[in-house]
């Protein structure tokens, strides 16, 4: 799934809104790109979810620059097919690694830069809902994000921070038309009610909601964005 199309579109949005934002990913061509897209009131910190020292460096930039953080999206993901029966401790640990125990650390590595009342929220996906053959590693990595959510919420009792999970369902970008065929794209989009696929966009303003002020009373929620897809 091609998570970078959607962050790079909210972060643009957020910026839109008013905001400086800092992102961070593992290829600085597509680092620099995003950077470039945005245009304006943004950081690129070239750097890995699951290496600890790379989110140090990430952190220490955000205090230098700007000081405090109101809100943080953690969106670092992969997912790879592999059915039950020929799952390798070597796709379980990289699914892990940094669907989960990245996800962990970026957020516990930005509390001490929160200001109060701010918005964390973290890219799940429907597969966590839905079951996909071959996707159960994925999906299980996906589905330890809600129980995060909900352990945070009470670990977090009086500095009224929010923490959700978006979970984005399919969603038409450049790396699907790479990765699906005509026929598996035809499929995912005979369970989607509308007939389409999501756009990127529309990903990116249910972020942007998620952000604001407008969200301030939904907190430890899964946020389905997938056009009905999830519930058929």
């Amino acid at each position: 799934m091609d998570q970078a199309a959607w962050r790079w579109r909210a972060h643009n949005c957020f910026v839109e809104e008013g905001a400086y934002v800092f992102i961070t990913g593992r290829r600085q061509e597509t680092l620099d790109e995003a950077v470039r897209q945005i245009g304006r009131n943004v950081t690129g910190v070239r750097g890995d979810a699951a290496t600890l020292d790379d989110l140090d460096r990430l952190f220490e930039t955000v205090k230098r620059e700007k000081g405090t953080i109101d809100i943080l999206y953690a969106s670092a993901g992969t997912g790879e097919a592999l059915p039950l029966g020929e799952i390798t401790e070597q796709h379980f640990d990289t699914t892990f690694n940094l669907n989960v125990r990245g996800t962990l650390f970026t957020v516990q590595k930005a509390l001490l830069l929160f200001n109060d009342g701010g918005s964390i929220f973290m890219t799940g996906s429907v597969a966590a809902l839905k079951g996909f053959s071959g996707y159960s590693v994925y999906a299980a990595s996906k589905a330890t994000l809600h129980a995060f959510a909900l352990g945070w919420l009470n670990d977090l009792k009086g500095w009224n921070i929010r923490v959700n999970v978006l979970h984005p369902g399919p969603i038409a970008t450049a790396m699907q038309d790479q990765v699906l065929t005509p026929e598996a794209k035809q499929m995912f989009e005979s369970l989607i009610p509308r007939g389409t696929m999501g756009r990127p966009e529309e990903i990116a303003a249910a972020a942007l909601f998620l952000a604001s002020k407008d969200s301030s009373f939904v907190s430890g929620m899964e946020f389905c964005v997938d056009g009905g897809f999830s519930a058929i």
